[in-house]
């Protein structure tokens, strides 16, 4: 390909052209002198070509950005004439809505990579200037921004360029930034978390993407992340634990790790081991580990003290009932008994009777409060179920909402961090501390994180172990952070992805393609390639001039980082290629065989039913890789290569967010794994548990079994890239 020039009007430069020769590393002599009224046009090997939508094909033709078959060609081609629409300007927030729809369940335009679709509607998009930033600002178009902000973490520092080199002479907005102010955010969020920023207070600066802890004392802040230990730690819960560690950093502070065991028939010691493994693998140092089950004595008498002094009492009203008479302020007939009588019902409790079991005690706040939360909440239950750490010692146990102000104000707790959506119980957090008569500990809210397609409620999470439907809580289907890491997910993304959240009071429900495209710039410059084929119908490539005795070459796992080390490839006169690819092929094209060079497939042989059996070529080693459309994967037909079993995993549920009241079980996923059988390249008996590597055109993979024997099969999880989930057939 040898390109004269590239000419168009400096009035009217045709980004997407430009921006995917940019992309491709394809140089284009610019010549910006055209009229406003001309077409754009290019002169190569001697010929000219007219009109930016027959350059952009051109390109990306030359650059593979052009689809991977004739069906999303056409598809391409399609929203390539669309693409208009966006420079008109009163139909430009149509085209928002139209593609903005069209991305609801789409990561790109077409297919499961870049293509010049995406490039016509990035430039229509980038090229509005301020029009588009002004509506990317707001929650109009959630799919689109993600879209666009997904090309823009990706692609950013050369798309940046464009525009600041392209943008501005439209006269269409200024030019913008190389670094976006998602990106600088995040940068900055990153290094807080890595204990930088106490470092800025002592030196008297802060970073604009702080965030601030009120009433904080630099070296007096101590904070305490206290899960349930009826479920293993997950991302949900990660948000807490890292804001936590956030703050004690900052502020030299530290972090206490209480397990709220007041719930004896949920909990158990597996719980409580996996939870201090998950925190150990977030990185949180933390000053000790404590259980509410300690202050079991304390909470005790401080029932029994509030009991005597007529700010609780117990009650036997049945709990259908009690919720009932809470939700219209009704007064339970039990609430003005004598302290006598609420003794003696709580000896009855502490026994673990048949009276007791029948009573609770209640906190006699105020049942006409607008705020039902003070609406008598219960301090106790009796539940004659045995303590995972302590057995029947006891057979009352205190609720979390009475528990939870003491402990905090006895261990010494400055600020209780806890999610926005208890908001309501703030009021009957400060009111049960001012009862009891311990010193006020300060409530931050942080928002809930939520995730598309994904359920975090440990009791949902719960069924799917009982049920089955997952091989336990590690499973790589579920949200917790064991599952995630197993699946792939490097904890410095994870942390990257939660700070970025910040402490916002504003409810999240995020897309999981963001924290997995954050997780593919972190493993890709490092992680070393391979190569497999898909063992069914496989297809044997046939050179005729190639070397009759197989040969190897030591050649890197990863061309740009040489810690990755080195791999050894056999070549052969007889390689196998995958049925995909072979479809593609036509005879007499010419194709590049990755890591060896250029064939030209001279047969194509089909079976009765038109299924591709067999192809024959020939090398062609002094071709150009530049020239090809079709860049394949290939392994010899050696008796070395390995067995592989290629599994890829989808989301539990069908819909991106339950309604109140709709039941999980009506969305569950009829499929939601996926195992292919395929064939690996003989170094691939090296790969440890646990590592991370790329088989070359296929994506990441995570090793959970590696090499045994040759009769079992090595297993490799599929890691997202960022591409949006779809249901797996």
């Amino acid at each position: 390909m040898d390109i004269k020039t590239f000419t168009f009007a400096a009035s009217a430069p045709p980004l997407p052209v430009i921006a995917a020769a940019k992309l491709a590393g394809i140089l284009l002599p610019i010549d910006s002198s055209l009229s406003s009224d001309s077409a754009s046009f290019l002169f190569c090997d001697g010929q000219k070509l007219h009109g930016a939508n027959v350059l952009l094909r051109y390109v990306g033709r030359v650059a593979s950005f052009y689809g991977q078959n004739a069906l999303e060609s056409s598809q391409i081609d399609e929203l390539l004439d669309y693409a208009h629409i966006f420079s008109s300007g009163p139909a430009f927030e149509s085209g928002c809505k139209y593609i903005d729809e069209y991305l609801e369940r789409r990561t790109f335009l077409v297919g499961f990579s870049l293509s010049i679709a995406d490039l016509a509607i990035w430039a229509g998009l980038a090229g509005s200037g301020k029009r588009w930033e002004s509506l990317r600002k707001t929650k109009k178009y959630p799919n689109l921004v993600r879209w666009f902000n997904s090309i823009e973490t990706e692609h950013g520092t050369a798309l940046n360029e464009v525009i600041s080199a392209y943008v501005g002479k439209k006269g269409l907005g200024d030019p913008s930034t190389t670094k976006s102010r998602d990106q600088s955010v995040i940068t900055d969020k990153v290094k807080n978390v890595n204990g930088d920023v106490s470092q800025n207070i002592k030196g008297g600066s802060k970073p604009s993407a702080e965030i601030d802890l009120p009433d904080a004392e630099v070296g007096n802040v101590c904070l305490r992340f206290a899960p349930e230990p009826s479920g293993y730690l997950h991302i949900g819960h990660s948000k807490a634990a890292l804001l936590n560690k956030y703050f004690a950093e900052r502020y030299q502070g530290q972090v206490i790790v209480r397990f709220d065991d007041t719930n004896p028939a949920k909990e158990s010691n597996e719980f409580v081991e996996n939870l201090v493994k998950d925190i150990d693998t977030l990185g949180i140092k933390y000053k000790k580990i404590t259980y509410t089950s300690d202050y079991f004595p304390e909470l005790m008498e401080m029932a029994e003290k509030l009991i005597c002094e007529g700010k609780a009492y117990v009650d036997d009203t049945p709990r259908e009932q009690m919720q009932k008479e809470r939700m219209e302020g009704i007064e339970s007939k039990c609430r003005n008994n004598s302290v006598e009588e609420n003794l003696k019902l709580w000896k009855e409790m502490i026994a673990g009777s048949e009276r007791g079991l029948q009573c609770c005690v209640r906190g006699k706040l105020d049942m006409q409060d607008p705020n039902k939360s003070l609406r008598d909440p219960v301090y106790y239950r009796c539940n004659p179920i045995p303590h995972h750490r302590i057995g029947s010692k006891y057979k009352v146990y205190p609720t979390y909402d009475f528990a939870c102000p003491y402990v905090d104000a006895i261990e010494g707790i400055t600020h209780a961090l806890r999610s926005s959506e208890y908001h309501d119980r703030n009021a009957q957090y400060y009111r049960i501390q001012e009862d009891q008569g311990v010193r006020k500990v300060l409530i931050y809210e942080f928002s809930r994180l939520n995730m598309v397609y994904t359920l975090l409620s440990k009791r949902k999470l719960l069924w799917f172990v009982q049920n089955g439907k997952v091989d336990g809580w590690d499973d790589p289907r579920f949200p917790t952070v064991q599952g995630i890491v197993r699946r792939g997910l490097k904890i410095e993304a994870l942390i990257q992805f939660i700070v970025e959240q910040g402490a916002s009071k504003n409810l999240n429900l995020m897309e999981w393609d963001k924290l997995w495209t954050i997780n593919k710039k972190i493993i890709d410059p490092v992680c070393p390639r391979h190569t497999a084929v898909i063992a069914e119908r496989r297809v044997l490539l046939t050179l005729t001039d190639g070397p009759e005795k197989p040969f190897v070459r030591v050649i890197p796992r990863h061309k740009k980082h040489e810690a990755a080390g080195d791999k050894a490839t056999t070549y052969s006169n007889r390689i196998w290629i995958d049925y995909a690819d072979a479809e593609t092929i036509s005879a007499g094209e010419e194709v590049t065989l990755m890591d060896w060079g250029n064939a030209i497939v001279k047969e194509v042989e089909k079976d009765q039913d038109g299924n591709i059996t067999r192809l024959s070529g020939v090398l062609h080693l002094e071709g150009s890789v530049k020239t090809t459309k079709l860049k394949l994967t290939w392994l010899a037909d050696i008796d070395e290569l390995v067995s592989l079993t290629l599994v890829e995993f989808d989301y539990l549920i069908t819909k991106k967010k339950l309604e109140e009241g709709e039941d999980f079980i009506d969305v569950l996923n009829p499929c939601t794994k996926k195992e292919t059988v395929a064939y690996g390249d003989s170094n691939m008996r090296n790969l440890q548990h646990g590592e991370v590597l790329q088989l070359e055109r296929k994506g990441y993979f995570r090793c959970d079994v590696p090499f045994v024997r040759p009769s079992k099969p090595i297993v490799l999880f599929a890691i997202p890239d960022g591409r949006q989930q779809t249901c797996l057939k």
